[in-house]
């Protein structure tokens, strides 16, 4: 079982749930100070393969380390060079004809034939998915964080929907009573929880039941494909949903579970400033004992229906 208690050296600070010894932190600051690195993302990248400090699957765990140094710079641990180019706002990308709005399709799911789910893979695939949520999804495209799967869903050759997988919010109250873990339980089980971040159904497409059966589909083949990409198997999912704009009826029928409401503060609000909608929370066990498991065993009680 996870603890608290480990005995740190002294001047150890804990970031993004890794504990940074005096050494480290001092071989943080040397780079950071190396005008060979001059962006925060070549720092972070510099840091994680000098600490090697990598995702399950060997790669480095950047946005981690990204997140990492600006809270020890807001800290007065380091010092980082004033953000550049990395910080412009991505451009909107160009429409193409590939996004453009189809035939209007209003039929059954028993009428809409096969739905046949692919992983987003290669640049092209990347730029149509941007695009895609850019053009069409209320919020806009996302630049997921860390770990990430996405994925379209065809009928035949004609797109019906997108939608993306990535890290889990590092604190969300209402899954955190459900799960019951401790801090030091999150920290060290927080990669076991995945967030649905984009899901979008082609406003073209109007087939009920449609939502629901990808829900229900992509749960089911999601642990398998993130073990394979990540060597990491999850155990729960996470979505939103805007309260004012959705009532989660297709989270409802494929048996995703409300646990309450966001505060409306923002994944990376620390000062509560707040300012956002208020999003239902709504979870999604993908395997019976995941309470157990995000807990080290401590907690045991099951929830069925799984999927």
């Amino acid at each position: 079982m996870s603890t608290a208690s480990t005995v740190r050296p002294r001047g150890t600070l804990r970031y993004c749930g890794r504990d940074f010894t005096p050494d480290e932190l001092e071989t943080i600051r040397r780079i950071a100070d190396d005008p060979h690195q001059p962006t925060r993302t070549e720092i972070a990248r510099a840091v994680c393969a000098a600490l090697d400090w990598r995702q399950a699957d060997g790669a480095l765990k950047v946005m981690s380390c990204t997140v990492a140094l600006h809270r020890m710079e807001a800290h007065g641990v380091i010092w980082l060079p004033l953000p550049t180019r990395e910080r412009i706002a991505p451009r909107r990308p160009a429409w193409t004809s590939a996004t453009d709005p189809g035939p209007r399709l209003h039929c059954t799911l028993r009428e809409l034939g096969p739905v046949r789910l692919e992983q987003v893979q290669g640049p092209a695939a990347a730029a149509l998915w941007n695009e895609l949520m850019a053009r069409h999804h209320y919020r806009g495209m996302v630049v997921l964080p860390g770990a990430q799967l996405r994925y379209f869903a065809y009928a035949g050759d004609r797109l019906l929907a997108g939608c993306g997988f990535g890290a889990a919010a590092w604190r969300l109250a209402p899954r955190d009573r459900f799960i019951g873990w401790t801090p030091a339980e999150r920290e060290a089980h927080l990669p076991l929880v995945v967030d649905l971040h984009r899901f979008l159904i082609c406003p073209w497409i109007s087939v009920p039941g449609l939502a629901s059966h990808l829900l229900g589909r992509l749960a089911r083949l999601l642990p398998r494909a993130w073990n394979d990409r990540y060597r990491v198997t999850p155990v729960l999912l996470e979505s939103f949903t805007e309260q004012d704009r959705f009532a989660g009826t297709c989270f409802r029928a494929a048996n995703w579970r409300p646990c309450g409401q966001t505060q409306g503060r923002g994944r990376m609000d620390r000062a509560c400033r707040g300012g956002q909608p208020v999003k239902a929370v709504w979870l999604y066990p993908l395997a019976r004992d995941f309470r157990s498991r995000l807990t080290d065993g401590r907690l045991t009680a099951a929830v069925g229906g799984h999927g």
